[in-house]
């Protein structure tokens, strides 16, 4: 489902995968040069264009509503897709890079279970060994002691290596078995981690047997603030897991439904850091076409009651000079001790999606 898109002959047979093939990222080649394939983006919805044409004559384009929901930012969503809410530029440009932050440097972290937990076991502080220039190499390897009670306590597979990051250029065995991998390899492949409950991907399931921190109280109380508009007066949100996902240049999220949490009516708070996506908002059903519209930096995006039984996903994200529209982030990192997060953010898309599991 999650990674670079490789989109076969025969999968184009519903609307959805004919949507996620017009707007996926394709680069062709002219000799030795690759360049982009332009894309027909006229029929993307644009909230940001949206917002501001309404702060000018309040009206909406046909098929937009504006939510009446005592919310105090601007709330849209769409007449035929009851339950979705888009709240364009709902985090100011400090609290996305607060947030950029916090996914590369504290949310990987172990007992926080990422993509590259079942080969590696729990990787700590993986960002700060990418600036280090770090090698993750099979512990087995090299003559030291690891701590097998940290691997085996997260690990399904207590016999799996062990691994221990080393400076670049130390000295190795040369014997065929041993593997190693670099920390900026490693922090480039990061796809996915998990916040408070932890998600099994195997099961498809929620573990609450898994090891697990509290679910962090500060964005515990934005995810609360967010989803006032998708709530009920009488009910109240409550955060308990979130899946954080890692966008590089050609990745793409296919259509899927978030289906494993046990009450329906109670939203996923997505909120959008880094480089411009397309988000595809389809319907019960693959055959049904989505609607795709442009996610930005500070974006966030309610699927609450009808909304979660509908197909969606990321085709594209933008991470050229022209398209990304990240401007306000550059400026905002460009403090010596932020340009490891511009250099990463310059190019990469992180998605964090809060849920309510029980």
């Amino acid at each position: 489902m999650y990674g670079e898109a490789q989109i076969s002959g025969n999968s184009d047979r519903t609307a959805f995968r004919r949507a996620e093939k017009k707007y996926k990222l394709f680069k062709t080649s002219l000799g030795r040069r690759k360049s982009v394939k332009p894309v027909d983006l006229s029929e993307v919805f644009d909230f940001r264009a949206i917002l501001e044409s309404y702060n000018r004559d309040g009206g909406t384009p046909d098929g937009i509503v504006r939510h009446r929901c005592g919310f105090d930012l601007p709330v849209f969503g769409f007449e035929d897709r009851p339950g979705f809410y888009f709240i364009p530029g709902a985090l100011s440009v400090e609290e996305q890079c607060h947030w950029i932050k916090e996914s590369l440097l504290n949310f990987p972290q172990p007992p926080n279970r990422t993509n590259h937990t079942a080969i590696y076991g729990p990787i700590h502080e993986l960002f700060i060994e990418a600036q280090k220039k770090r090698v993750l190499i099979e512990a087995d390897s090299l003559d030291v002691d690891v701590d097998s009670t940290d691997f085996d306590s997260i690990n399904a597979n207590a016999n799996a290596p062990k691994w221990q990051f080393c400076e670049e250029g130390c000295e190795v065995p040369k014997a065929g078995s041993c593997r190693s991998i670099s920390a900026c390899s490693l922090l480039r492949k990061l796809r996915w981690s998990t916040l408070g409950l932890q998600f099994d991907w195997s099961k498809r399931n929620y573990d609450v047997s898994l090891p697990h921190n509290k679910f962090p109280e500060t964005l515990h109380q934005l995810a609360k603030r967010m989803a006032v508009p998708a709530m009920s007066e009488k009910e109240e949100f409550r955060p308990e897991a979130a899946i954080v996902n890692y966008f590089g240049s050609g990745d793409m999220l296919g259509g899927h439904l978030d289906d494993m949490e046990a009450d329906w009516s109670k939203p996923i708070v997505s909120m959008s850091l880094g480089c411009k996506a397309i988000f595809l908002l389809g319907g019960n059903s693959k055959e049904d076409f989505p609607v795709a519209m442009f996610l930005r930096s500070g974006d966030i995006v309610l699927m609450a009651g009808q909304a979660r039984e509908c197909f969606h996903g990321v085709p594209r994200i933008f991470t050229d000079d022209e398209n990304a529209e990240i401007s306000p982030l550059v400026s905002q990192l460009s403090r010596q001790d932020d340009l490891c997060f511009l250099d990463y953010i310059r190019t990469s898309r992180i998605n964090i999606n809060i849920r309510q599991v029980f």
